[in-house]
């Protein structure tokens, strides 16, 4: 998986782990992920939420025939953070052969709920297999 010259990168994004029952990665809440007022931007959660459904989406489709977009996303941001490492976790509620549906859950260091979001997932043949 490509992560240089990325916003993967560009946040400090790390993957962890990923197979097809979950995906998780975590990012740093730093100069990078805060918003102007030394929060966590809640943009910096959705991107880390949407990474997540993605990379888990693409363990069940075939990358020679398809690809897979964001389609839709949500997100509920409960508690703030200043610091530290966010781990976000996403686990599949639908895999379809046109959409995907994932739910994900944003935590802290101390284990806290930090943002909750669901991310539909399209599902596309790939133009490169025509």
């Amino acid at each position: 998986m490509k992560t240089k010259d990325t916003l993967l990168e560009a946040l400090g994004i790390e993957v962890t782990e990923c197979n097809k029952e979950r995906c998780v990665a975590v990012m740093p809440v730093d100069e990078r992920t805060r918003q102007p007022f030394g929060f966590l931007h809640g943009g910096a959660s959705v991107a880390l939420a949407e990474t997540v459904a993605s990379i888990g989406a693409y363990q069940h489709i075939d990358p020679k025939q398809q690809a897979c977009f964001g389609l839709e996303i949500n997100a509920n941001h409960i508690k703030s953070v200043k610091e530290g490492t966010v781990k976000a976790v996403a686990t599949p509620f639908h895999i379809g052969k046109s959409t995907m549906v994932f739910h994900i859950e944003i935590r802290d260091e101390q284990d806290r709920l930090i943002c909750i979001s669901r991310c539909t997932m399209a599902v596309v043949r790939n133009s490169s297999s025509s």
